[in-house]
């Protein structure tokens, strides 16, 4: 079993593509993703890859920088994808409904420091540096049931 941190290394966007896409197979309602980074390091390339592998009709997957949320319907049920860049309180978090969908749906949350005490137990953080030669991640967890899809992940990739 995988134990938590996980350190993996994509040397490209296909390879970044290939992660997400692995992840997204096994992730179901209730499941929330972070993704933090610095601006450019592939936080939403990962997730538009994650999206779209679970759509079944392709469509455009914009970033929700000014938005702040996109919401998709999956063959894994409803998918929120949020982006809280531009959040400077908690109280616009909860006026997005972005709490409630942390149970209800999966979620995709790009720049998760914003949500300071609103932070889900049991997400998966997944921080993306890049480096001249692709991208490092570093996977954590707390609840369990992670390491065993990530196990899977990795060995689908």
């Amino acid at each position: 079993m995988i134990d938590s941190p996980l350190s993996l290394f994509w040397p490209d966007a296909d390879a970044t593509a290939r992660y997400a896409t692995a992840l997204g197979q096994g992730l179901q309602s209730g499941d929330t993703v972070l993704l933090s980074g610095p601006v450019g390091a592939g936080k939403t390339h990962f997730a538009r890859a994650l999206i779209q592998s679970l759509l079944t009709v392709i469509e455009d997957v914009p970033s929700p920088t000014f938005t702040l949320v996109q919401t998709y319907d999956t063959r894994a049920g409803t998918l929120w994808h949020a982006d809280l860049y531009r959040i400077a309180t908690d109280t616009e978090i909860d006026e997005l409904g972005l709490i409630e969908a942390f149970d209800a749906a999966i979620c995709l949350v790009e720049w998760p420091d914003r949500l300071g005490p609103l932070w889900p137990g049991n997400a998966l953080l997944i921080d993306i540096e890049p480096h001249e030669n692709g991208r490092a991640a570093r996977l954590t967890w707390t609840d369990p049931r992670w390491a065993e899809r990530l196990e899977q992940m990795v060995q689908h990739v």
